[in-house]
């Protein structure tokens, strides 16, 4: 099975939760795909970098999310999102997937 870089998982989910509940219009379908992207990255990130770092990227998935909403209003959604996942998988890489 090959190995899936964590930043790749992260940015994934959130461009991926978000395509998801566009295009359904249903944003608790995207919420399951944010979610569940979230969910196997953090399992990534402890088993790569360790609890804290792990906790501090879960933190800054959710402040990415979040973040992209006000974000949008200024320069369009998918600017947002795909600025806000690329800011995830750069963290991501530099702090878990890189040593691996």
């Amino acid at each position: 099975m090959a190995k899936v870089p964590s930043a790749l998982v992260a940015a994934g989910g959130l461009v991926g939760g978000y395509g998801v509940a566009r295009w359904t219009r249903k944003r608790q379908l995207g919420g399951v795909v944010l979610a569940a992207a979230g969910t196997v990255a953090a399992a990534q990130w402890r088993r790569r970098a360790g609890g804290k770092a792990a906790g501090a990227l879960g933190a800054a998935y959710v402040a990415a999310f979040a973040g992209s909403h006000p974000l949008a209003r200024k320069v369009g959604a998918w600017p947002s999102v795909l600025g806000v996942a690329g800011a995830v998988a750069l963290a991501s890489w530099a702090v878990a997937d890189r040593r691996g």
